[in-house]
């Protein structure tokens, strides 16, 4: 070879498309996708059908394609499951970066260099197409967008940072998917949020593109079944965090992507006691405010709910015990009242005289929600910070 060749190296994206009984579907599917990849996809790639124990043609299908078009590969499991699949490819791929997409491609195709882009760069570790976004243009039925919107509605009150769990169009850095997927219990539908939640508490940096989708009327999809299965697995992701079991060997490359130490494990505990809070003050404000005025019902729960939230913080997600320095948190606590006595006061002022008790209590809710991520902040560099409580040695 001429020594003043340069030699370059293609990056690779391998594209997983989980099927279960999609012979109608999949040869258009494929092609398309295969079509669009092969001209304006700039990077190599690498095409998986991940037959998940199809009992139609699907698998002959799948075989044929990946004789007659380059870079297409198909593998076949025994078991039904779209995590499993997804587990058996990423897992044993050399490329890249992994991804995903359903079947139908009900997500605008350009979508899909703006996905990887930031994963091959190393900006990010994993890449999400989300359906909420503003910018998002989305045709689906009632019943899909109000379960959709529900689902992540609660992920959110979890303290999920990521806007959409459910979309089927997602990539993963590998050596990144390979550190999370041994902890990656669910094999079906639920794969996606757990992976996901895993790659949030781990201080991973998780990059959402606005898509364009359509809903596909012939979808394989039980949307009860699958609501019902995705509630299981987050009630046992959240068992999990809770017994500290999630920590993960992630690789030196991305260590530095993770959260301030004992930020991960703070969090959803934060977020559990405030969403406890919320629920509290909702119920005191409705009984107390038919027998005084709005401030003087906001002021009196946010009251009795900042001790409490203070005190649960204290023992739950900051781990102090004793009686020693109680006294102390709740005061410093009560700068974090202050704020959201003085957000939740001036919306209550900007609301017009007559309003419903409703919009009142939205209005209250929502202030003090604001103040939230100061109250965090505030007791964990300030409040309960160790380094406050450790006595010079002598």
């Amino acid at each position: 070879m001429d020594p003043t060749q340069t030699v370059t190296t293609t990056r690779l994206v391998e594209v997983v498309v989980p099927v279960y009984n999609e012979e109608r579907a999949l040869p258009g599917s494929i092609r398309r996708l295969h079509a669009y990849l092969s001209d304006r996809f700039p990077y190599g790639f690498r095409i998986t059908i991940a037959d998940n124990a199809s009992t139609d043609g699907t698998w002959e299908l799948a075989t044929q394609l990946s004789r007659e078009l380059p870079h297409v590969h198909a593998v076949h499991l025994d078991e039904k499951g779209r995590g499993r699949a997804l587990r058996r490819v990423w897992a044993a791929s050399d490329a890249d970066v992994v991804s995903y997409m359903d079947v139908d491609l009900s997500t605008d195709l350009d979508a899909f260099l703006p996905l990887v882009a930031p994963l091959l760069s190393g900006h990010s570790d994993l890449a999400i197409g989300t359906r909420l976004a503003r910018s998002s243009r989305v045709v689906r039925g009632p019943k899909r967008e109000f379960v959709s919107r529900s689902y992540n509605l609660l992920l959110h009150l979890l303290g999920a940072g990521f806007s959409d769990a459910q979309c089927g169009f997602k990539a993963v850095r590998t050596e990144v998917a390979k550190a999370l997927l041994p902890a990656v219990e669910d094999e079906e539908w639920f794969f996606d949020t757990e992976l996901l939640l895993l790659a949030e508490r781990n201080g991973l940096r998780i990059h959402e593109v606005p898509v364009d989708w359509i809903d596909d009327p012939d979808s394989r999809v039980d949307i009860v079944r699958t609501a019902r299965d995705d509630l299981r697995g987050l009630l046992r992701v959240i068992r999990r965090t809770f017994s500290d079991a999630t920590g993960l060997p992630i690789p030196a490359s991305v260590r530095q992507a993770q959260l301030p130490e004992g930020m991960a494990y703070q969090l959803p505990r934060f977020a559990l006691v405030g969403i406890c809070s919320a629920l509290s003050y909702s119920l005191l404000y409705w009984v107390l405010r038919g027998a005084m005025t709005p401030f003087a019902a906001n002021a009196l729960c946010l009251v009795i709910t900042a001790i409490g939230n203070t005190a649960a913080n204290r023992r739950f997600t900051f781990r102090v015990t004793g009686s020693a320095g109680a006294l102390r948190h709740q005061l410093e606590g009560a700068i974090a009242f202050l704020v959201g006595l003085t957000l939740s006061t001036v919306s209550l002022a900007l609301i017009p005289a007559g309003t419903s008790l409703a919009v009142e209590l939205a209005a209250v809710v929502g202030a003090n929600a604001t103040a939230t991520a100061v109250r965090f902040m505030l007791l964990r560099v300030w409040v309960f910070n160790p380094k406050r409580n450790r006595r010079p040695k002598a």
